[in-house]
């Protein structure tokens, strides 16, 4: 099943309100307008349609689950607490959801190859993925620093058949990641398409990509309606440049008893340096080929961020946040490294599900508000992707190590 594939609080120069735009130099404007024709008739043909939702559910194994979270809620004596599993996904995200409907554009786009950025590793493995079941050639751009943290995840997207170009400039993370695949999109338009993993960039990326994860929504709303017969009173998920986050809002924008709450990574704090609270810290500013919220230092340039989370370690948002933001739509609340870890620990030991550390920062703060609820209302958490990379990782954070 797929999201409805519809325009929403976004004009046609690709603005949500005052955020979002194409601020890109003019050797990308062709493939941009392009991108925009080409989706724009995909969207509206049966056929893609079908082919995307036949994909999705045969082979992504969608719908993913909404699983009510028992010992959690009880555990935390307040709302009910539903478990929206994207982890239980094909490559094990939420991801594959855009990376299936990108690739396949690219392919009736008569693309031969896709680049890719990533930062945590599940971007760039779900498009490995997709590239491998097209027939596409896959390079995918990730920082030296988020290649040493997502080490498993490096070996799957080489394993699917992607190379994968380590990338040294700036903080060598996500960001860094994203400046080179774009600039090396601009040295192969002809054949290539750029498969963005987040709702950001130049329009119509984050539209796109927004459209694609809306599937997760859609499906929810559907579920806890089945379920519970009425819509939660909060959905909740963690969000660094957003798609997840967006995916999981998408379906419920118009319901104006849910309140919608994005979890962004504050690393050692949102008042230090070391954080990646965009919505929390940051300020207007183009980037990236939009305009939208980004941290920033104190003449205004781009700030060096930080996240436990490979994933969230972006210094922007994607625009539509940043207009939700403004519009006091959605709620967004940073969560530091220390508050992650430990929801991490507690879903494992609690429901037996191992998170992925960016959902973990949305586990943290269902920890927090679920208790403050009344035991008749319902929460939703997206749980946006597994845990399994991230253990190693979490291991030497609490002074361990795993041997081979």
């Amino acid at each position: 099943m797929m999201g409805a594939m519809t325009n929403a609080a976004i004009d046609e120069r690709g603005f949500f309100g005052a955020y979002g735009g194409q601020y890109v130099p003019e050797t990308l404007m062709d493939a941009l307008r392009e991108l925009e024709e080409a989706y724009g008739r995909a969207k509206n043909d049966p056929t893609f349609r079908a082919e995307l939702s036949a994909l999705l559910d045969e082979y992504a194994g969608r719908p993913s689950r909404l699983f009510y979270a028992r010992r959690m809620t009880e555990d935390l004596g307040g709302a009910k607490v539903y478990l929206k599993r994207e982890d239980l996904n094909h490559t094990g995200a939420h991801k594959i959801n855009n990376a299936l409907g990108q690739c396949l554009l690219a392919k009736r786009m008569g693309k031969t190859r896709v680049i890719a950025e990533t930062g945590a590793g599940q971007h760039g493995v779900a498009t490995a993925t997709c590239a491998a079941l097209l027939g596409l050639a896959c390079t995918v751009y990730m920082g030296v620093k988020d290649m040493d943290r997502q080490a498993l995840n490096v070996y799957r997207m080489r394993l699917l058949g992607a190379e994968v170009c380590g990338v040294t400039s700036g903080t060598g993370t996500l960001q860094d990641a994203v400046s080179e695949a774009f600039a090396a999109w601009a040295s192969c338009l002809d054949d290539t398409h750029y498969v963005v993993g987040s709702c950001v960039g130049p329009h119509p990326f984050p539209e796109m990509v927004r459209d694609f994860q809306a599937v997760i929504s859609a499906e929810s709303r559907e579920q806890i309606l089945l379920r519970e017969g009425r819509l939660p009173d909060a959905v909740i998920a963690c969000i660094g440049g957003g798609s997840n986050a967006i995916g999981s809002f998408y379906h419920f924008i118009e319901d104006e008893g849910v309140e919608l709450i994005g979890c962004e990574g504050a690393g050692h704090g949102a008042d230090t340096p070391d954080t990646a609270a965009t919505l929390t810290a940051g300020a207007p500013a183009v980037y990236h080929g939009m305009r939208t919220y980004f941290c920033q230092d104190d003449q205004g340039g781009i700030a060096p961020v930080y996240s436990i989370s490979a994933g969230l370690d972006y210094p922007g948002v994607g625009p539509e946040h940043a207009a939700l933001h403004d519009a006091g739509r959605a709620r967004y609340v940073p969560v530091t490294d220390d508050e992650a870890v430990d929801a991490f620990e507690y879903l494992s030991r609690t429901e037996g599900i191992i998170p992925a550390i960016e959902s973990s920062h949305a586990i943290a703060y269902a920890r927090t508000l679920v208790p403050t609820m009344r035991k008749d209302q319902i929460v939703i958490v997206t749980v946006s992707g597994r845990g399994d990379k991230d253990v190693a990782a979490i291991a030497r954070y609490r002074g361990e190590r795993i041997h081979d």
